[in-house]
């Protein structure tokens, strides 16, 4: 009798999926602001991030850019590259980006389960 060890099985890298969720129209979106504004579609980068302020304690940022940071996570959603800081990822993980044009206003709109309070206008949160 041998105690022959099962060969293992080879290791599998396979695209992480994104913790956070782009909206098909937000994408739209964001190819018409790189379009509008004659950037370079292959080098812009969306980044998604969030910092300390607002009115409910921190605040969502949206910019697009062509700076990585080597830190940055790196998702490509709907065609668009997205960065999010790890900071930033703690607090947007399940986060959907919705874009809104409508008759009270037009803008992105963040859905984010973490939240434990909104502000009335949407953009900053507490957690």
């Amino acid at each position: 009798m041998t105690n022959a060890t099962p060969p293992i099985a080879p290791a599998t890298t396979t695209p992480t999926e994104s913790p956070v969720k782009l909206s098909e129209s937000a994408a739209r979106e964001v190819r018409s602001i790189v379009a509008q504004q004659e950037l370079d579609a292959e080098k812009i980068c969306l980044r998604v991030g969030v910092k300390g302020g607002g009115c409910s304690g921190f605040s969502y940022l949206l910019d697009l850019t062509e700076t990585q940071k080597e830190t940055d996570e790196v998702f490509v959603i709907h065609g668009i590259k997205v960065i999010i800081d790890p900071k930033s990822l703690l607090y947007l993980s399940g986060v959907t980006i919705d874009f809104k044009d409508e008759i009270m206003g037009r803008g992105f709109v963040f859905n984010n389960p973490n939240a434990t309070s909104t502000c009335g206008c949407g953009s900053s949160f507490s957690a």
